[in-house]
This record gives structure tokens, C-alpha cells and sequence, in this order.
């Protein structure tokens, strides 16, 4: 059977859709807080310097470059009567709902010890979180088969993503107000809010993990394909998979575009309270921008269907950095322009949901050029670049700040408010431009990857 026949053939479900929106959901709810709230909770709340906080981060990453691509490589070994990557969906969210806990738990500690102990329940959140990410982001290539179809499922993640974080983005820093009992953000109200939200998680991965049953995992990892994976070491395995130049491009793409997108939203809440000079605005313009991206979201499949997935990248991109650098100028000046440019920002972090389509892709593409097929591997690469951009806006992030003078709770001064208003905007603008650079040289159009795929349907793959 031609692989023509097999694509007429497959049709996106509805309910696998739902499936995997709704991990995306459990992905989020355990994500948001310390994407979007825990350098803040670290410095006015835990008390933690800049210094200290650029530790806990480096540590975390250098750790991860090495945990990371384990966990894909196991992944990628498992061979479980509920599939390779289904048992992580089904047991590893209780362990990350405590280690979430942990996490924002304000210590009755002093000096190093803090430090420690903040270090180890990141690190453990961390861990754990690469487990469910790295199963949850390869999980799309063996519940189907189909370019486009993979597409509209990681579209369905994005909306996902998109629906839960409008939601955490109105409803989050209420939360921690009434659970603190004040008007101010205190650790009570931190650590309640991530109670809640981790008991919520739990369901979320394990409603996954019983609607996307692997498919595809015995046509695509035949007994040649499971024989080879197993024999060839870890080392071995990342080496084949550097020789995937796609792949690489996309992961190199994804590290900048993280960094730019993950870079203004962790210090975003300082360029309302300081620049802007309001906490109300902060829900208005977080959901504003998760609004947003649901609406981009949406138009992905139309949009990847007309431009192709690259081509519709690089569009968002362009977008987002005029959007950054209007926001530069006007949007301390006028709330509804603030407004309108975090819209359509926001509209363009949907790009994230594109970053996966096109590791499917990859894939596909290692698979007909290596004869090795390495989900997991691959998707613990582009979650390593995205937690390593989260670990370089938090080092550079802080570090920035205290460099334009940023004093926690206090007045800022003049110099320093232009210095937040920089390190918020034009910085991750010049990430965004960076980002662009690795996709000039992606190859896989949406013509090629249906070749490949035909090639290795001939080729019993």
C-alpha cells in the first residue's frame, strides 16, 4: 500500500484531539507557575539574590543536558504492553504535583541552606517534568502517522495550552491574593495555588494517557527497528541523531524562540508593576496574550496548509518582534495600545505548537536517513531547549535586572524603569532575530516529508 493511500486514509479524531489538548493542560498546569512566577517568588518572597538565583538555574541546566537525553533514551527503549511512552503518562504526575509543592514552599531556613534546599526540589521538579514532557511531546508520532495529521494534533496541544493558560493567567494571581489573605503576593498564597493546580494536573495526564493508544508503535518500530535501538548505546544514539542537520535547526530555532517568548513572560509581571505602574493590568494583559495565541493557534492548520510550516514560522516571528519593540515605546503610554500589542504578540506565541509539527517531520526525515527511529530522543532535545531557555532568562533575567539598578520592593528610579522596559522588550526581540536565523536552512516542506514517508512505507517502515 503506497503511503498516498495510508494519508488518504487517516483522519484527524476529535477524540484523540481532545486526548492530547487535554495533556497539554496537565503539562501547563504544572509549568505555569514556575514559568510565569518563580523568580518573583524566589526574590520577594523567599529573598533569594541574584546571585543565588543564577546558581540554582545553571546548576538545574547542566544537570539537564545530561538527564534530559537520558530520559529520551530510555524512552525511546521502552517496550511495555501499554507502549513506549503511555506508562510515564499513567504513573510519573503524582511525583510531579509534589515536587511542585515543594517548590514553592517558603523554607524556615537561612543562607546556604535555602539556597540547597531550593536547588533540589527544582532540580526534582525538573526531573520529573522531563519524564512526563518527553513522553507527552513524543506520544504524537505513534498515535499517527500522517504530517498533517500530527500537525492538527499539536494544534490541538496548542489550543490546549492556549484555553489553560487564559484561564491560569486571569484566575492565578487571585488565587494567591485570597489564599495569602492579603493584597500582596505572600508564600501562603503561592503555595496554595500550586496545591490546587497540582491536583488538577493529575487527571489531565491520566485522561491522556487512556485516549492516545499507540497506534502506530508496532508498524513504526518493527522488530528490526526495536533491535537496533536496543543494541546501539546511548552515545551512539546521539550521535545518529546529531547527524540529523533538520532537526538540529529546528532545536537551535526553538532554544531562541523559547528564550524570547519564556524571557518576557517570566519578567513581564516586573515591566506592569514598574513600567506600567499597575497591578491590575497584569491578568489583563496576560490573558489578553494567551487569548491570543488561542485565536493563532486555531489558524495553524489553515495557515501551515497555505504557507507551509517554516514559511508560517518566520511570518509569526516578524510579527512578534515588531510587536516587542512597539511595546518599547508605546506601551507603558497607553493601556489599550498595550493592549493591542500584547494581542498580537500573543497571537504569535502560537508558533510553539509549530516547533513540534516540525520535530515530526524530523523524525520522519532521521528515520529515512539514519534507519533509526528516536521519539523520545528527540522530543527530550527540543524540551531540553526549552527548559534551558527557561534557565537562561532565569540567570540573564535576574542578572539584567539587578544591572539597570531593579531593587526588589522598592521605588525604582527613573534609568531603572527605561533599564526594565530594555531588558523586557528589545532583549527578547533580539532572541526573536536569532531564532529566524537556523530555519533558512530547513528543508523539509510539506512535499518532501510525504516523499519520505512514501520511501519508507516501500521500505517497511
Amino acid at each position: 500500500m503506497s503511503s498516498e493511500n495510508v494519508i488518504q486514509k487517516e483522519k484527524t479524531s476529535p477524540k484523540l484531539a481532545f486526548g492530547y489538548g487535554i495533556g497539554e493542560v496537565g503539562q501547563q498546569l504544572s509549568w505555569y507557575m514556575i514559568n510565569n512566577y518563580l523568580t518573583i517568588f524566589y526574590t520577594d518572597i523567599v529573598g533569594l539574590s541574584a546571585s543565588a538565583i543564577s546558581l540554582i538555574m545553571l546548576i538545574a541546566r547542566v544537570w539537564d543536558a545530561v538527564n534530559d537525553p537520558i530520559m529520551g533514551n530510555i524512552a525511546d527503549k521502552t517496550n511495555t504492553r501499554w507502549g513506549k511512552f503511555r506508562p510515564y503518562l499513567m504513573f510519573a504526575p503524582p511525583f510531579l504535583a509534589i515536587f511542585n509543592l515543594l517548590t514553592f514552599t517558603v523554607w524556615p531556613v537561612q543562607g546556604a541552606m535555602k539556597v540547597v534546599l531550593c536547588l533540589v526540589c527544582y532540580i526534582g521538579t525538573g526531573m520529573v517534568y522531563t519524564v512526563l514532557g518527553t513522553a507527552h511531546a513524543a506520544i504524537v508520532n505513534v498515535i499517527a502517522i500522517d504530517s498533517q495529521v500530527r500537525m492538527n494534533l499539536s494544534t490541538a496541544r496548542g489550543i490546549g495550552s492556549g484555553v489553560i493558560s487564559i484561564v491560569l493567567s486571569a484566575v492565578v494571581m487571585p488565587m494567591i491574593l485570597y489564599f495569602g489573605h492579603s493584597d500582596v503576593a505572600t508564600g501562603q498564597g503561592y503555595f496554595w495555588t500550586a496545591v490546587v493546580l497540582s491536583l488538577v494536573m493529575i487527571p489531565c495526564f491520566l485522561i491522556e494517557a487512556v485516549i492516545c493508544k499507540e497506534t502506530y508503535t508496532d508498524k513504526l518500530h518493527g522488530a528490526h527497528t526495536q533491535a537496533t535501538q536496543k543494541s546501539a548505546g546511548f552515545i551512539s544514539n546521539l550521535k545518529e541523531l546529531a547527524k540529523n542537520d533538520q532537526l538540529l535547526r529546528v532545536v537551535i530555532s526553538t532554544l531562541f524562540g523559547a528564550i524570547c517568548v519564556t524571557a518576557r513572560m517570566s519578567l513581564l509581571t516586573y515591566y506592569i508593576i514598574y513600567v506600567v505602574g499597575n497591578y491590575m493590568v497584569i491578568s489583563l494583559v496576560f490573558t489578553t496574550m494567551t487569548a491570543a495565541q488561542l485565536i493563532g493557534t486555531f489558524l495553524i492548520p489553515f495557515a501551515t496548509k497555505t504557507f507551509g510550516k517554516r514559511n508560517y514560522m518566520l511570518i509569526l516571528s516578524a510579527l512578534m518582534i515588531a510587536g516587542f519593540i512597539g511595546i518599547f515605546f508605546f506601551g507603558a503610554s497607553s493601556t489599550p495600545l498595550l493592549m493591542v500589542l500584547s494581542f498580537m504578540c500573543g497571537l504569535c506565541n502560537s508558533s510553539g505548537a509549530l516547533s513540534y509539527g516540525m520535530v515530526s517531520d524530523c523524525i520522519e526525515y532521521g528515520a529515512w536517513k539514519l534507519g533509526m527511529r528516536q521519539e523520545g530522543l528527540a522530543a527530550s532535545f527540543l524540551t531540553l531547549a526549552v527548559k534551558c531557555s527557561t534557565a537562561i532568562c532565569g540567570v540573564a533575567g535576574v542578572q539584567c535586572l539587578a544591572l539597570v539598578g531593579y531593587v526588589p520592593n522598592a521605588e525604582q528610579t527613573a534609568s531603572a524603569i527605561t533599564g526594565i522596559n530594555f531588558v523586557v522588550n528589545i532583549i527578547p526581540a533580539i532572541c526573536g532575530v536569532l531564532s529566524v536565523l537556523p530555519l533558512f536552512g530547513y528543508k523539509l516542506t510539506e512535499k518532501r516529508v510525504a516523499e519520505i514517508r512514501e520511501d519508507l512505507e516501500k521500505r517497511g517502515e
